[in-house]
């Protein structure tokens, strides 16, 4: 139905799609956060077989969110496995961007090796400041990777600034079972969020901690009495209100009751730069297309979703001459 739709309404049908691995723990035990049974793996193994009957190009998780984040290594290989049969693709959003990008690289060459998949790396980044110089190292391994046989490219977006939820700043667990509401109304869950999010442990992109109060811009507001705070960052947010910027996140995100799309300045332009000169890297927008009238409502948006290819050809081919133009294309 999806692919008549697009028909239906005059787009060729120019699109594969993948199957999300956290779609896959909905159908098998829902939200929750637990490691999987054999039964559970059963059940993620047949969708995944049905889905690449279906067509889909491989399966995708994005390991920094729920409920993909629940998921270990063996449960992931054992999709994979399923994949690879069809010639399918692995695609992830690594378990860290930031202090444990490393370790997160060796999980998604463990998966494409046990598995036998080829591994396709979602927007390529070092996010935070402390993180920036561990770029030529990431080059680096994956450069081995590939060399020692692993089928494994990357894609990246040509902007310093990421984009994703308010509620990322807040730890996986507090979006079990899909009760972050109730837990951010209960004064004692939420005190031990606010231990969690002031003191990480590590575990998780704490991402106020990697760019500051100062980095980080909520966009996506839907409700008119916190449309003043478009455009503002978090810090100057929380001075309007009187608050400190946790309590502020908690209070928006009950007023809102969804994850406000929110602007994170976390990358430098010295690695985009670097990035975009390897053979192995795509150019990926990590966003949807937005009609301006379906999209006004929700304010404004991360402009990669309309701008990132001509701001590769203007501004990294034309200007400054990073690629050529035949690279580019």
């Amino acid at each position: 139905y999806w692919l008549e739709a697009f028909e239906e309404a005059g787009v060729s049908p120019n699109i594969g799609s993948y199957l999300g691995g956290g779609t896959l723990r909905r159908c098998a035990m829902d939200m929750d956060m637990n490691p999987s049974s054999v039964k559970q793996r059963a059940t993620m193994r047949r969708v995944m077989a049905e889905a690449m009957e279906d067509g889909a190009f491989g399966v995708s998780y994005a390991l920094i969110y729920p409920p993909d984040c629940y998921a270990d290594v063996d449960e992931i290989v054992d999709v994979c496995e399923v994949v690879g049969r069809y010639d399918g693709t692995y695609i992830t959003h690594l378990r860290s961007e930031a202090g444990e990008i490393f370790s997160a690289l060796d999980e998604a060459f463990e998966i494409g090796v046990r598995a036998a998949v080829p591994v396709e790396i979602y927007h390529l980044k070092a996010a935070g400041r402390d993180n920036w110089d561990k770029m030529p190292r990431v080059i680096e391994r994956i450069d081995a990777a590939r060399t020692g046989g692993l089928d494994v490219t990357a894609d990246m977006y040509p902007y310093a600034a990421s984009g994703t939820g308010l509620t990322s700043v807040l730890p996986p667990w507090a979006m079990a079972s899909g009760r972050l509401y109730e837990n951010l109304q209960d004064p004692a869950q939420r005190a031990r969020i606010r231990k969690a999010v002031l003191k990480p442990d590590g575990r998780w992109e704490a991402m106020v901690s990697q760019h500051g109060e100062d980095g980080v811009m909520p966009i996506g507001f839907k409700r008119p009495q916190n449309q003043q705070y478009v455009g503002l960052k978090l810090s100057e947010i929380s001075r309007m209100r009187g608050q400190d910027w946790f309590d502020t996140v908690c209070d928006l995100v009950l007023s809102e009751r969804q994850s406000i799309s929110t602007i994170y300045f976390a990358m430098t332009e010295d690695n985009l730069r670097l990035q975009l000169q390897q053979p192995w890297i795509k150019i990926s927008t990590d966003a949807g297309g937005y009609d301006p009238g379906w999209g006004r409502p929700f304010g404004p948006v991360h402009p990669r979703g309309y701008g990132t290819y001509p701001r590769v050809l203007g501004r990294f081919v034309r200007e400054q001459r990073v690629i050529t133009l035949e690279d580019a294309v």
